[in-house]
């Protein structure tokens, strides 16, 4: 399908949804043996993919209970769940909602001062220079670390923007060929990008609140902030610039979805879908860019840069890849922060590979070194897992460490029989050579993914957040299997696949995260269980509220215990439920039930989660609210615009646009949460 037929599809209710639909279409040419296709050979679930029932893989996961059909929760399961709570039932409208007995407060919404010399937000006369000082906009990882024990400070990545309910006046750009973006929109809109940096402190009442005159505080961005580089593609050749002929600086990063906390203290921002805000004039008939004539045209391609997805490159050359052609190569990396220094320069880590990172979720391994796993989101792309080669210990365990940039990148092998194979992106080794177009470890991790082509690695179902345990657990977020096209539609195929994503758990050899085999699972099937043709798989007695779609974010709270966030996007019509927070067992009897703990408001992805370390907080990102699937709100069922929002949550003010926004969790009366 061409951009034209995607962007102008009336399903699709905003920019955002527009061109992940595009996105669908797959930039990896090896596809001839899916993470799909490794599940049906091992499970023999081809058929239940069809709508059979599929009773072998279901009795392999849960046994001959899995044919039970599903059904509200039992007191049984309140019994011997592991999280204590009354499920929250099912449903999308204009607010959020929790679990009885607990609090969901508005911590942090766009707009809202950062220091002490911010103004106060009004969105009728936005400027950069206020954005700059305010809470950015679509708050996506949130991450935090304890100052004392009512003090920390917190660190949100702002994702991407929606201009449609941001500005006043301006509509869907996408559609409109960017006619009404001006430099002052696109100043503004860079600044809503990148991170917030911002002391919080808990009052006497256990309630959570931002001292805006705390040193720490601080916004970054994609306008201002200057970063540099480290690692085997530092200063590389194709690193360099008009503007920055050492190839060691940049200003700013962009599309930070998940990310990761360091042992240290650090915070790691990723790269994720950094591809659609480089912009050409040169287009083909269909309005596509055409990269036939670039340098970096193979490269490009695999990376589907440029998205023009934004108008940046209109009015700044290094957004331009007529103008700057390697630009789009100092983006899509793992950026580590100190938040405890405003005056540390950011460093993007290139030994850590350069793809759409959705997070980088760090653990320690069992001998001691640092391990950092990180998904490539898009469909068709791979897993990865990070290996320092030294220990971490007091004098490794600094800002701007070796452990980020001394080590083995590795990419996942999910073999026919169960078990995992770690790959090495090592220059020189296998097909890794100057013959196949590597000519150093540079070019290796600046087209890790056309490294990882030729390794043979398992193209997945758009990996998302991976999370590890301390026992040499992951489990890895799939948020969407293959899609059936429009134009592939037939009489047979009357309409395009739904799909609802899946969760795989890999146990490490010997515990052990740096080990370089393992095993894998498949944990949970998403989807409808009552739906046949779905082909969903839950324990049985997850009950209709508890079962959910489309995983992405994940943690592991203090007791060790599995929390998925879900981001659906438009798809949250065919399954009738907002995005939420689910608590998902993972052991024993009710490993793989499921239960609702918290729901967005219309339109909103919850993102996130990340509990203190007493697990008594937990915070939780509710980003564009008010925009996706709004066709299908019920009562609402039109495009949600600026003037016209299906929700203006959470301010509920006439003329105040909905505003993504950082909510905190507190159990009432005081205590672990779910316990």
């Amino acid at each position: 399908m061409d951009r034209k037929t995607i962007i102008t599809n009336p399903e699709h209710c905003n920019k955002a949804e527009a061109f992940e639909a595009f996105d669908d279409i797959p930039t990896n040419p090896n596809l001839s043996n899916t993470i799909g296709d490794m599940i049906n050979r091992r499970y023999g679930r081809r058929d239940m993919l069809r709508g059979a029932l599929g009773v072998t893989a279901a009795t392999a996961l849960f046994g001959t209970s899995a044919l039970i059909a599903p059904k509200q929760a039992a007191a049984q399961t309140a019994a011997n769940s592991r999280y204590n709570f009354d499920e929250l039932t099912w449903g999308n409208d204009i607010n959020h909602h929790i679990a009885d007995g607990y609090n969901a407060d508005v911590l942090l919404r766009w707009g809202d001062p950062i220091t002490a010399d911010a103004p106060e937000f009004d969105p009728q006369n936005q400027t950069v220079e206020a954005q700059l000082k305010q809470f950015g906009y679509n708050n996506d990882y949130v991450g935090y670390i304890a100052l004392d024990e009512n003090r920390g400070i917190l660190c949100v990545n702002h994702e991407y923007t929606n201009e449609e309910v941001m500005f006043p006046g301006l509509g869907r750009q996408d559609r409109a060929g960017f006619e009404g973006m001006t430099k002052e929109i696109v100043d503004i809109e860079m600044a809503a990008h990148g991170g917030t940096v911002v002391e919080i402190q808990k009052g006497s009442d256990g309630k959570w609140s931002v001292n805006r005159n705390s040193w720490y505080n601080r916004r970054i961005s994609p306008f201002d902030t200057e970063m540099t580089f480290s690692g085997p593609a530092a200063g590389h050749d194709r690193m360099k610039t008009n503007a920055d002929p050492t190839g060691l600086a940049v200003i700013g990063t962009i599309n930070n979805c998940a990310g990761g906390m360091t042992p240290w203290g650090t915070y790691l921002m990723a790269e994720e879908n950094f591809h659609g805000y480089f912009w050409t004039d040169v287009v083909d008939a269909d309005g596509d860019p055409d990269v036939s004539a670039q340098p970096e045209a193979v490269s490009m391609r695999r990376y589907g840069v440029p998205g023009r997805w934004y108008a940046w490159g209109q009015y700044y050359d290094r957004f331009n890849i007529d103008k700057e052609p390697n630009e789009p190569n100092r983006f899509g990396w793992i950026v580590e922060v100190d938040p405890r220094d405003p005056t540390a320069t950011p460093i993007k880590h290139t030994a850590l590979g350069r793809f759409r990172h959705e997070g980088a979720e760090t653990t320690v391994s069992s001998d001691d070194r640092l391990v950092i796993y990180s998904g490539d989101d898009n469909r068709f792309d791979y897993q990865y897992k990070w290996v320092s080669r030294n220990v971490v210990n007091e004098e490794t365990a600094v800002f701007g460490s070796s452990l980020l940039s001394d080590g083995t990148l590795y990419v996942a092998r999910f073999n026919e029989d169960g078990t995992i194979d770690w790959l090495p992106l090592r220059h020189g080794e296998g097909p890794l050579t100057a013959e196949n177009g590597f000519k150093d470890q540079g070019d290796v991790m600046i087209d890790t993914r056309l490294a990882a082509d030729l390794l043979g690695a398992t193209p997945m179902d758009r990996p998302e957040d991976a999370q590890p345990r301390g026992d040499g657990t992951a489990y890895i977020m799939l948020t969407n299997n293959t899609r059936r096209q429009a134009d592939q539609v037939n009489a047979a195929n009357p309409r395009a696949e739904s799909a609802f994503g899946h969760i795989i758990e890999i146990k490490e050899e010997g515990g052990n995260h740096a080990a370089t085999r393992g095993t894998w699972d498949i944990l949970v099937k998403c989807g409808d269980p009552t739906v046949a043709d779905v082909g969903a798989e839950w324990n049985p007695e997850t009950s209709e509220s508890g079962w959910f779609g489309s995983p992405d974010n994940c943690a592991i709270d203090a007791d060790g215990r599995l929390w998925i966030s879900t981001d659906q996007g438009s798809n949250w019509g065919r399954t009738g439920k907002s995005d939420g927070l689910y608590a998902l067992e993972t052991e024993g009897d009710l490993r793989g039930h499921s239960k609702l703990f918290f729901r967005c408001p219309v339109g909103g992805e919850l993102c996130g989660p990340y509990f203190t370390d007493d697990a008594e907080t937990l915070f939780l990102a509710v980003q564009h609210p008010g925009t996706d699937g709004t066709k299908d709100f019920e009562g609402f069922e039109r495009d949600s615009t600026f003037e016209d929002p299906a929700t203006r949550w959470p301010d509920f003010q006439d003329g105040m646009p909905p505003r993504p926004s950082v909510v905190v969790v507190t159990k009432q009366g005081g205590g672990k949460i779910a316990v």
